[in-house]
């Protein structure tokens, strides 16, 4: 069984981000930005319900969502950056409706399905034809190598997953011989002028 890898290249997190945007698929879009952006399992995404991100009073998208992981039992606040804000802004003019689900099944108000979700996500990476296999797993994992590349600390990271152990993190972010290589190449501990 092949093991889900981050998706490492900057170029095709935009390419799989523009995927459905651009062919006006809101739902799925917003469905890859959330797995992007807040690290959620695909389970706690398909559980969100509009009022649980939306301020239907003011019209607006939330700053932050509350959530208990179903995996875990544990609460967590999730800041909403400016991507997700923005998915779910254009996604909120086709289709916000209290009550119903964010990913929502065709009118129904409920949540597509797991096996949906892996589709939507798998269709865009085939149909752009990403060199790593990307499942609704990949998004969770790009998040977390992408902070760690960009200087986030593994425990910040580990707390973010639940993760047991830094350990377990360093396995699930795939840390690999190239960024091992990429740490004693780089890096300089002399002054420049010495």
């Amino acid at each position: 069984m092949a093991i889900t890898q981050p998706i490492r290249n900057k170029d095709d997190i935009s390419a799989l981000v523009s995927f459905y945007r651009d062919r006006g698929h809101y739902r799925n879009y917003a469905l890859i930005v959330l797995g992007l952006y807040t690290a959620l399992r695909i389970s706690d995404i398909l559980r969100l319900l509009w009022d649980d991100v939306y301020d239907f009073e003011n019209r607006r998208v939330r700053n932050t969502i509350d959530i208990v992981e179903k995996k875990t039992g544990k609460s967590k606040t999730i800041a909403l950056n400016g991507e997700v804000v923005a998915a779910l802004t254009l996604l909120a003019e086709h289709a916000a409706c209290p009550g119903h689900s964010i990913i929502e099944n065709a009118g129904t108000g409920k949540a597509i399905s797991r096996v949906q979700a892996y589709r939507i996500v798998r269709a865009a990476s085939e149909s752009l034809q990403l060199e790593v296999r990307v499942s609704c797993h990949s998004l969770r994992k790009t998040f977390g190598y992408h902070a760690w590349k960009s200087g986030v600390s593994p425990v910040v990271i580990m707390d973010i997953y639940n993760h047991s152990s830094i350990a377990v993190t360093r396995r699930y972010l795939g840390v690999s011989q190239d960024d091992r290589n990429s740490v004693y190449l780089n890096l300089n501990l002399l002054d420049p002028a010495v």
